[in-house]
């Protein structure tokens, strides 16, 4: 296959000569027939029918694509499996789009013996610390490993390069590119070639071949420039020769400064105002330097390196020291010491160098307790096992950081500070050993509640006495987890923890130190999750400076120099004013040294620039001169210095992250503890608040929030752990549950329900409690002063106590403690013979009685004890992951805990990250188990599947082999090395196993194209003619149908054993599919008796027992039912008298038969069964049989049973057997109809009572309403205009035009009715003038409709309601 899965096309031109004029015709013809030809062959090799989409990598055939081999996907745009390259350049691609979720790919790319190969990535993009590019030096994953890859690489600085070219000298490279099943990003281009002069000598020379063919190419470098690829310039501006220093071309390039001059090319002074940085050009003398998570301190100028992660252990040197001044690397033998290990911390104290913790790559790859100290001096080791031997409390931690500090009191002691536990999760602790007693112990810190984790950085500054921590990986609550950004400080003398003001640039594997009154942080990994890393990097060249002085962060400008120093895991130490930088992982292990110095203050020379120097120092002005500011001066406060700017006023939501009071008022925001419940800035009103971290109530929930597991959390007696939430909890100081009260060691409660004394006795056990024995006073008094209270409330109470007679004089309270009246005592006259159990009478001390125990009394008094934790009582923790010592233990337990196959170990979810920082797990699984070693994997297919595995056929070709470990030239073993560990790159060939001379086939890129598992020859090359041995399947990979086995590899398949109740079994496990419903057991041996089905499948079948006149309906619908093909029935008569009706029906067609026996053993041995009825293909089907024709009465045991089969699924049945008499009992029918036709008048005329009444009552209530309504209706004066007959009489008022208007309206409930008055004048007769007595007016009232006015006739009277809210309807038809 073409490497980069393109295709070629050649036109070949062949014939013995030229072709002459004669010939002319005879081409003509021989033209005209190949065109022919091709169009013939064009047209039947055409595709019936084109893709919708393009194939990337692979061919159209009819309609869908068919991938080329290492190629998946419906466009073949995935990689999966492995490919070999050959050509002497070329490039590798995961393919055009994102890559497959969990997907394997591996490129072999084969050179010459010795050849140098070349990698250069010109794209790469994958999920940071999940998704790894491998690069060996060889032909397998077993040789030496030289680089992995994750994350983003892209240049730091525009032109450079963010990882130098990788090499390999073996003549072969082995990519293998893992990813898991969470994010997919766009992968990677990746150019390859051999025998190159490396990164085409950086355009600064020539690529020069060597004197002989075998021979390697090499950089001729221009003027100013050196390097292997000519990448690294000197002199620069000719060292600013001669007057600041000259340009060393005699050894090793580069600028020699005058006296007064410094920096790479001597521009600047000594000292300087300017910060600089500078790579040293002296090369280490091995790759064996290389190494990340290792740990230096500095010790009269010399920069002792301890232990660290390496590719290949074999050549690692323990110890190593660099002379700061010189530049000289020095390796320090050791006989014996320490095994080697990773993420351990350093710690050095006088002429001693203390080694604490730390991962062990050997074993469990788990952390270790144990402490080593190195003498300078002797430079020899010594172990340190603490006095008081396991009984004091370590913590095994890995990822921490360590200090020896010198109290004030004079006691030399090594702090400890968090880390990470395989056992304990995140420790948020600090530990504490004390050098000159050689004890441990956890100390008990004040002030804030830190967040501990791993790979933090840590500084110590001896002056102030205080330890600086800054970021890691931590566990948060919910059961998440991630990178951090706090900054904490640790009086070590008081041990306080303060919280500083965060970076805002989460990262952890960074490195920390303390120059000129300034905290510098370089490097780290800083992809946190990756959907909220943002394009945050793995392999960061950040560089912060922190202002202890002003509580202020600033980022740095990144190293300038002339390549790249992107880097996590390293290590960073101060001497002579400058910060030495060493090592760590940047994808590839790293040997280099950074040196950075930055501004020195006594280059100020004026106060105005003394004062603002800076970033990255902090100096002051004092007595003519410029001095850096040191922490001591601060005198341990965390206010700002009064030179720093003033801060901004403290916005509350900068202080809402503080849960607890401590962490709230000791931190530099400005927070103040609000009412005992929130943090709010100081400048917030509240009514009660803390603003000093020493006023703060001690409290255990923020101990206990911080606890990352249930055996962390389990170690603290105030705190438990919450198995839903995954989260550890305080325990409430009230230990008692609601409705208890917490009265001293025990909760009582007391219940005023009237029991006997036994029913009380069980009323308090199930609350988880006992009838209470109130043996103490405080118990007396406190139930005396409740029952007072139940009295003045008028709740009288004289509840059951927890005492009983034992025997004739003794009586005894519940807890089994005597009876001695020194609580409660008796009242006169009391105890008396008859009773056995005792209440209280009366609400004081000598207020008890007896009773017999099976009297009721009123009320009882319960008790239990406190919640006190204590270990016996706590749940149990699940096994720590790390203990775990196989796949399938480590993956039983729901997410929880992850498998890493090629590294053997168990691992909590949590901590993948910080377990495998370098990337050193290869796969990862949480449910299904692969084979832990290569000879479990009994196909090709899955073989090469697992990068360290090749497959051995046999000489059948016939796809029979043996997975074993090897490489692309043949299998590997591993030699036997007696007390040593093996590592992977110690694999030698062994031929042997698969002898290439007897017919065996080595398959290492692809599988042999005959796969059919032994059990077939191919035709074609590849296609299994004829399976044989119950086999079938493409490959003959499974069983015939009613067989099972694995006959993979020449497995055997057998018969299933289902006791001719099935046709089929699971293939693998041979467990049965039973085809008759009731039957169940691997081998159908047994009938579901939990559901009624009886009957012997061993010698018969299972039967569902039917009850008589019941109608049953089996619903065979679900999934699990698709292979029932049958269900059987038996019934038996209940009455000798009467006939057995019978009725079938179903959903789809089926055959039905019906037999009878008299037979106790009847459906278990043929013969017995006499046959009635037999129908095919039918849906339903009714039938009688005569009480007196299948002779009842003489036969009790008779049954009938039914046989349902041949159906299809789903079906639903309904099936019912009945007796009833053949004429109706007419006589029982109408005594029946009558009695519930009256019952049911006689309610009906209940109701109808009741409702009467009802509506009575409501009437009468709602009369008297309507009377208070009128009685209250309001008075008004009203004008009127009288007709003089022709008079003109004067008005007090004009006369209204118009139609007279009512006196009132008055409007009915609802709106449609109303009551209208009017003044109307009666008859005078001829007169004109009323009778004598009268007025000759009367005040008429009349009920009209008003349903159809329009609201204007009456706006004036409703003008003054139509904004009130409406009256809730009254009774229809009243007016009020």
């Amino acid at each position: 296959m073409d490497p980069g899965g393109k295709c070629k096309t050649e036109l070949l031109l062949f014939g013995p000569k030229l072709a002459t004029h004669g010939d002319l015709r005879g081409i003509n013809r021989y033209l005209v027939v190949c065109v022919l030809f091709y169009f013939v062959l064009y047209t039947h090799a055409s595709p019936a029918k084109p893709c919708d989409k393009n194939c990337l990598s692979g061919k159209c055939i009819n309609g869908s694509c068919v991938c080329d081999r290492g190629w998946v996907g419906d466009q073949c745009q995935y990689c999966h499996g492995r490919f070999k390259l050959t050509e002497p350049s070329g490039y590798l691609t995961d393919g055009p789009i994102n890559y497959k979720y969990k997907t394997k790919c591996t490129w072999l790319i084969e050179g010459y013996p010795n050849a140098v190969l070349r990698l250069r990535f010109n794209h790469f993009a994958t999920e940071c610390s999940w998704d790894h590019m491998y690069v060996y030096d060889g032909d397998s994953i077993f040789a030496p490993l030289v680089a992995v890859f994750s994350g983003l690489i892209i240049p730091e600085i525009r032109g450079n390069e963010t990882v130098p070219e990788v090499e390999t000298t073996s003549g072969y490279a082995l990519l293998h590119f893992f990813s898991d099943a969470a994010y997919n990003l766009t992968g990677f281009e990746i150019f390859y070639s051999i025998n190159s002069c490396p990164n085409n000598c950086s355009s600064h020379g020539k690529c020069t071949p060597g004197n002989s063919a075998a021979s390697r190419v090499y950089c001729e470098c221009d003027k100013y420039w050196k390097g292997e690829a000519c990448d690294i310039p000197y002199c620069r501006n000719n060292c600013g020769s001669p007057d600041h220093g000259y340009c060393d071309l005699t050894g090793e390039k580069l600028c020699v400064c005058n006296d007064s001059w410094q920096g790479p090319d001597c521009a600047l002074t000594v000292p300087s105002t300017e910060s600089f940085w500078v790579l040293p050009s002296v090369k280490p003398f091995g790759t064996s330097l290389a190494r990340a998570s290792h740990k230096a301190v500095v010790q009269e100028k010399v920069m002792w390196v301890v232990g660290g992660y390496t590719f290949n252990y074999s050549s690692f040197q323990m110890i190593l020291n660099y002379n700061l001044e010189s530049g000289i690397w020095s390796t320090v033998p050791v006989s014996g010491g320490p095994v080697p290990r990773y993420g351990h911390s350093l710690a050095a104290y006088q002429d001693d160098i203390y080694m604490f913790g730390g991962k062990l790559e050997a074993g469990l790859g788990n952390a270790t307790e144990e402490l080593w100290v190195f003498n300078l001096p002797s430079r020899t080791w010594q172990r340190r096992t603490p006095a008081g031997g396991s009984q004091t409390q370590i913590y095994a931690v890995e990822g921490h950081s360590a200090h020896c500090v010198l109290l004030d009191e004079g006691e030399a002691i090594m702090l400890v500070i968090f880390g990470y536990s395989p056992i304990y999760s995140y420790v948020s602790n600090v530990q504490e050993y004390n050098l000159r007693s050689n004890t441990w112990v956890v100390a008990k810190t004040q002030g804030a509640a830190p967040q501990g984790g791993y790979g933090h950085s840590s500084t110590f500054d001896s002056a102030s006495g205080s330890v600086y921590v800054h970021g890691g990986y931590k566990a948060f609550p919910a059961n998440k987890y991630g990178l951090v950004d706090d900054l904490y400080r640790y009086d070590a003398n008081t041990r306080t923890w303060f919280i500083l003001r965060e970076s805002g640039s989460a990262r952890y594997l960074h490195s920390a130190v303390l120059l000129s009154g300034t905290l510098l942080f370089f490097g780290g990994n800083t992809h946190n999750d990756t959907s909220l890393s943002n394009g945050a990097k793995c392999f960061s060249a950040d560089f912060l400076a922190y202002d202890i002085a002003c509580d202020e962060w600033r980022v740095l400008p990144k190293p300038d120099l002339h390549r790249d120093v992107n880097r996590f895991g390293h290590s960073a130490v101060v001497s002579n004013g400058s910060m030495f930088v060493f090592g760590g992982f940047s994808g590839m292990l790293l040997n280099d040294v950074l040196v950075y110095r930055p501004p020195s203050c006594q280059a100020f020379l004026a106060e105005e620039g003394c004062v603002k120097a800076g970033p990255g120092v902090r100096c002051i002005w004092s007595r003519g001169r410029c001095f850096p500011w040191e922490p001591s001066m601060a005198n341990g406060s965390i206010i700002p210095a009064p030179f720093c700017p003033l801060k901004a006023v403290t916005v509350d939501e900068r202080c809402y992250r503080f849960s607890d009071c401590a962490s709230c008022t000791a931190n530099t925001n400005g927070c103040q503890w609000c009412d005992d419940k929130k943090c709010l800035s100081a400048s917030s009103n509240c009514t009660t608040n803390v603003r000093n971290f020493t006023e703060c109530p001690v409290r255990n929930e923020q101990v206990c929030t911080k606890m990352a597991n249930c055996k962390s959390c389990s170690v603290n007696l105030n705190c438990q752990w919450d198995q839903n939430q995954s989260e550890c909890h305080a325990l409430p100081a009230q230990q008692c549950s609601e409705g208890w009260s917490h009265v001293g060691e025990a909760c009582l409660r007391i219940n005023s329900s009237r029991e006997s004394y036994d029913n009380a006795q069980h009323y308090c056990k199930n609350l988880n409690g006992n009838i209470a024995s109130l043996t103490t006073s405080k118990q007396v008094d406190f139930v005396l002063e409740e029952l007072k209270k139940l009295q003045q409330e008028d709740k009288r109470l004289s509840p059951w106590v927890g005492l009983r007679k034992i025997n004739v004089s003794y009586w005894g309270w519940e807890d089994m403690s005597p009876f001695t009246n020194s609580s409660l005592r008796w009242l006169p006259g009391e105890p008396s013979d008859s009773g056995f159990c005792a209440y209280l009478e009366e609400t004081q001390v000598s207020g008890l009685r007896a009773n017999p125990c099976t009297a009721t009394a009123h009320g009882l008094i319960c008790e239990k004890a406190t919640g006190n934790p204590n270990q016996s009582s706590r749940p149990a923790c699940k096994k720590p992951c790390s203990l775990h010592t196989n796949c399938a233990n480590c993956t039983n337990q729901a997410m929880e805990c992850m498998w890493c196959g090629n590294a053997q170990r168990c691992l909590d979810s949590t901590a993948y990250v910080v377990s495998f920082p370098y990337g050193q797990c290869l796969e990862w699984q949480t449910r299904d188990c692969l084979a832990q070693n290569c000879s479990g994997l009994r196909t090709c297919s899955q073989c090469l599947e697992q990068p360290e595995c090749g497959w051995c056929g046999d000489p059948s070709s016939t796809g029979k082999g043996l997975c074993t470990e090897g490489s692309y030239r043949g299998p590997l073993k591993r030699p036997a090395k007696q007390g040593q560990q093996v590592q992977p790159s110690d694999m030698v060939l062994e031929p042997g196993v698969c002898p290439k001379d007897k017919g065996f086939e080595w398959a290492f890129i692809h599988c042999p194209a005959c796969q059919c598992n032994g059990h077939s020859t191919c035709v074609n090359g590849s296609v299994c003619e004829q399976c044989r041995n119950l086999t079938t399947g493409p490959h003959c990979q499974t069983c015939m149908p009613g067989y099972h086995g694995d006959p993979t590899n020449g497995g055997k398949c057998q018969a299933c054993k289902c006791n001719g109740h099935a046709n089929v079994c699971q293939v693998l496990t041979g467990k049965c599919f039973c085809t008759t419903k009731g039957i169940k057991g691997d081998q159908c041996q047994l009938c579901d008796s939990e559901n009624r089905y009886l009957g012997n499948p061993l010698r018969g079948t299972c039967y569902y027992n039917l009850l008589i006149d019941y109608q049953f309906t089996f619903s065979l619908i679900q999934e699990d039912d698709n292979h029932y093909t049958a269900i059987n029935f038996m019934a038996s008569p209940e009455q000798a008298n009467k006939n057995l009706d019978m009725s079938i029906n179903a959903s789809n067609n089926f055959n039905l038969n019906i037999t009878w026996s008299v037979g106790s053993t009847a459906g278990t041995i043929s013969g017995e069964e006499v046959p009635i009825v037999s129908k095919t293909n039918i849906k339903e089907y009714r039938d009688s049989f005569s009480c007196e024709k299948y002779t009842f009465r003489s036969n009790p045991n008779i049954t009938f049973y039914v046989y349902v089969s041949n159906f299809s699924w789903p079906i639903k049945i309904q099936i019912a057997f009945s007796q009833h008499n053949s004429i109706m009992d007419l006589v029982q029918f109408f005594v029946t109809f009558f009695s519930c036709f009256l019952s049911l008048l006689l309610v009906a005329a209940v109701v109808w009572k009741i409702k009467q009444t009802c509506w009575a009552s409501r009437r009468r209530e709602q009369l008297m309403r309507e009377r208070q309504q009128m009685a209250s209706r309001p008075f008004a004066s009203v004008a009127l205009s009288l007709d003089s007959r022709g008079e003109e009489t004067e008005l007090l008022h004009p006369v209204v035009e118009g139609a007279p208007k009512p006196v009132a309206m008055e409007p009915c409930s609802g709106g449609k009715a109303a009551v209208l008055t009017v003044l109307m004048r009666l008859p005078s007769g001829l007169s004109d003038l009323p009778p004598p007595g009268q007025s000759g007016l009367i005040v008429a009232s009349a009920l009209i409709d008003i349903s159809q006015q329009k609201p204007s006739d009456f706006k004036d009277k409703s003008h003054g309601l139509k904004n009130r809210k409406a009256h809730h309807p009254s009774h229809q038809g009243t007016c009020v």
